[in-house]
């Protein structure tokens, strides 16, 4: 008679093992992790640059990287990888964020995402309109969108530091609002940082979306089938002049949001198999043959449990909060202070202009547009949130970050302009987040002093 095994049984290195692992995954599922992550790569990069091994900073990435097939070969420095290819994870998992919230989320209501759009338009249109006051006619007008983004990963990481007392209607609204940040901020780079647009790139990257299509119609569920239409899609938007980054919002929003039909539903073929394996049916011939049926089987159902956004989404998370966005920062964070001439061209109004626009146009903007709808009664405020939450979700807005670096780097080719850009991004965002927590840290303590009584 055999026993089943406790943990007291298993080897010490054994759970060593696994309560490491488990450590680390709970690190990576707390929101407020790929926050710290993202700064603390940023700071390293920093300080890295701004050290005697500065050079050796910015040789790294421009250490050139080639893949190739036969006489045909791409090289390009290794800066372009991390920002051209890379990146369109991360706009691959946005795309999918967007995608999920119009089917199912705080999108998915006309009524119920007003407020929200309202707000993030605010939020966009007022610090361009204050970037491009204090740039009107100089060099550094290009910049103008720079100051209109939010880094998602900073913004909710940062309201989670203030723990479970912020009402989880705040943290949906800050959720809604960045996202629609984003939609406008991929509007944004396609329609102003896209250079002279080349037809034969969209035939390219059509064929790319054909064979997406393609794969969908048949029912291919598994995502490594995808990745080869993915970079025919990545080459066509590369080829028209557009960013390629954007080739992931495409594929995200051609993400399915429901599972591949099957002949019975995955929870019942997971019975199913479950029965055959551990009943008198499966006692006749477990053979190797039968044992792989039944595995991919459960391996099948198993996948379609959750629809394709979902699990696609799931799986990308960590690699792109703890990988693709902490190596964006560490290869785009590290500005050389002393290299950067503010009395040229008026590169001191870019960095003004971009603390002024994340600091006092994103707040401004998104609290004006949410007072102006609710005044006109074209929608309330959610269940929970107070105008106070309305504040401190527009200080966390002025967080850009990622997405301010990366426009950044689209809108300028000087060197100078793009390092005050740069440093404004970084003095903005920094000014953000501390007045953003001291509201919450004030809002919490008011909100414990009214429960006290």
């Amino acid at each position: 008679m055999t026993h089943p095994h406790s943990g007291q049984d298993l080897p010490r290195a054994q759970l060593f093992a696994q309560r490491a692992f488990a450590t680390v995954e709970r690190f990576m599922h707390i929101q407020a992790s790929s926050g710290i992550v993202l700064l603390v790569a940023a700071a390293i990069a920093l300080i890295w640059a701004n050290s005697a091994y500065a050079p050796s900073y910015h040789e790294l990435w421009h250490i050139p990287l080639s893949i190739g097939l036969g006489n045909v070969t791409f090289s390009q420095p290794l800066h372009f990888w991390v920002n051209d290819v890379l990146m369109t994870v991360f706009f691959l998992v946005v795309g999918m964020e967007v995608k999920r919230e119009i089917h199912e989320g705080s999108l998915s209501n006309l009524r119920q995402a007003m407020l929200p759009i309202a707000a993030a338009a605010g939020g966009v249109v007022a610090p361009a309109l204050i970037y491009v006051a204090l740039n009107h006619g100089s060099a550094g007008l290009d910049g103008w969108a720079i100051p209109t983004a939010t880094d998602i990963a900073f913004a909710v990481g940062l309201l989670a530091l203030l723990g479970r007392s912020i009402p989880s209607n705040v943290r949906i609204f800050l959720l809604a609002l960045a996202i629609i940040d984003d939609i406008v901020a991929i509007l944004i780079i396609a329609l102003f940082y896209s250079e002279g647009l080349n037809p034969s790139g969209f035939m390219v990257a059509g064929v790319g979306v054909l064979m997406v299509l393609a794969l969908q119609k048949m029912g291919i569920g598994n995502a490594f089938a995808y990745v080869f239409p993915g970079a025919v899609l990545w080459i066509g938007m590369l080829m028209t002049g557009a960013h390629p980054t954007l080739a992931g919002v495409v594929l995200g929003m051609m993400t399915p949001v429901i599972p591949v039909r099957l002949r019975e539903r995955p929870l019942e073929m997971l019975a199913r198999v479950a029965s055959e394996l551990t009943g008198r049916a499966s006692t006749a011939g477990r053979d190797l043959e039968s044992m792989s049926a039944h595995l991919r089987s459960l391996r099948l159902a198993q996948r379609e449990i959750m629809p394709p956004v979902v699990r696609v989404q799931h799986a990308l998370h960590p690699w792109v909060a703890f990988g693709v966005m902490p190596i964006f920062a560490l290869a785009n964070a590290g500005i050389t202070l002393d290299g950067i001439d503010l009395t040229v061209d008026g590169a001191q109004w870019v960095t003004i202009g971009v603390i002024a626009g994340l600091v006092l146009g994103k707040p401004l903007g998104i609290v004006v547009m949410a007072w102006l709808m609710v005044r006109l009664r074209l929608c309330t405020l959610p269940v929970g949130v107070s105008w106070g939450g309305i504040w401190l979700v527009s200080l966390f807005a002025g967080v850009g970050f990622t997405m301010s670096i990366f426009i950044g780097m689209l809108a300028f080719t000087d060197p100078n302009l793009l390092g005050a850009a740069k440093l404004g991004v970084l003095v903005g965002s920094v000014i953000a987040a501390v007045l953003g927590l001291m509201t919450g840290f004030v809002l919490l303590r008011r909100r414990a002093r009214a429960t006290a009584v």
